[in-house]
């Protein structure tokens, strides 16, 4: 490397050739001083795209975090509103659940066992769930309890499905019970003769008097006390002619001394039809109506039924 290496610089314009002489270590160090400031410019340029690399992705990420913040808060409103919707539905239960009672106190029915703690064990609601917890904090506490209440309501909802399938069903069957009661007086007219002990008109003894006497003249209509089905429709010794009808439930009311039938075995009526009319068949003394109604087989008073 002691040796030198000589350069010629000839000019364009006729100047004269000019000579240098380099050692070759000055131009080995020059070499290596290129290569060197090459190397740090390309390290510099890979570090400068490195960082503004790094600058976009940060960029990125933290608006994809404040996206991600975004989405929780609007998830956490959205815990909150379920959580109101819970207590909503809770306090309709409960209103449901006291209306229920209320009807039965009224219809004098007996609360039913799962009526009376449709909640489980004494029958109290769970507390309202907290609906107002900071947006900031985390909301499991809140979502815990609101799938346990969500179960407990749904517990609840069933328990007072079936309170309100009892509740009605027994309206139901009063409705036909009442329906299916002698309640109306079955004609116009003059009561001779009430149910219990009187003097025959025919022996001037005391005899036992089963049904209602109601007089009027040829042809005043007969009505059905209550809903009910005809078994009978046809004369029937002293009674004359006579109609039956079955009302359920043990009760049957009789239609006796009739001068005509507008209803015959096996028709269906309802309370206040016109099923025959009034006459003087069978043993009487004149034109009126028979009426009896019978429990289990049993002649009671009928007046105990008319409400008209």
């Amino acid at each position: 490397m002691s040796g030198k290496i000589t350069f010629f610089m000839f000019g364009n314009s006729g100047a004269p050739v000019r000579q240098v002489n380099i050692s070759k270590a000055s131009l080995v160090c020059a070499a290596f001083f290129a290569i060197g400031c090459m190397a740090a410019s390309g390290f510099g340029i890979y570090d400068y795209y490195q960082l503004k690399k790094t600058v976009t992705d940060n960029t990125h990420l933290e608006r994809k975090a404040e996206h991600q913040a975004y989405e929780i808060t609007l998830q956490r409103k959205q815990i909150q509103n379920f959580a109101k919707e819970v207590n909503a539905l809770k306090a309709q239960i409960v209103a449901l659940n006291d209306f229920e009672k209320r009807i039965r106190v009224i219809a004098g029915i007996a609360p039913s066992d799962k009526q009376k703690g449709i909640f489980g064990i004494g029958g109290s609601a769970p507390e309202d769930l907290n609906a107002k917890v900071p947006l900031t904090e985390k909301h499991n506490s809140l979502v815990r309890e609101m799938s346990g209440q969500v179960e407990q309501l749904h517990l609840a909802s069933v328990a007072q499905e079936d309170g309100f399938e009892s509740l009605i069903k027994y309206l139901v069957d009063q409705g036909n019970l009442l329906a299916h009661t002698p309640a109306i007086r079955p004609a116009r007219g003059m009561v001779t003769s009430r149910f219990g002990s009187r003097v025959s008109p025919f022996t001037g003894q005391s005899e036992f008097h089963e049904g209602l006497d109601i007089a009027n003249s040829y042809g005043t209509p007969v009505t059905a006390a209550a809903n009910g089905t005809v078994t009978y429709a046809d004369a029937k010794g002293a009674w004359g002619n006579m109609i039956m009808v079955s009302h359920g439930h043990g009760m049957v009311t009789c239609y006796a001394h009739l001068s005509k039938f507008l209803k015959k075995p096996g028709d269906t009526v309802r309370r206040g039809e016109i099923i025959g009319e009034i006459g003087a068949t069978g043993r009487t003394t004149g034109p009126h109506l028979h009426y009896e109604v019978r429990l289990n087989g049993t002649p009671v008073n009928p007046e105990k039924y008319i409400l008209n």
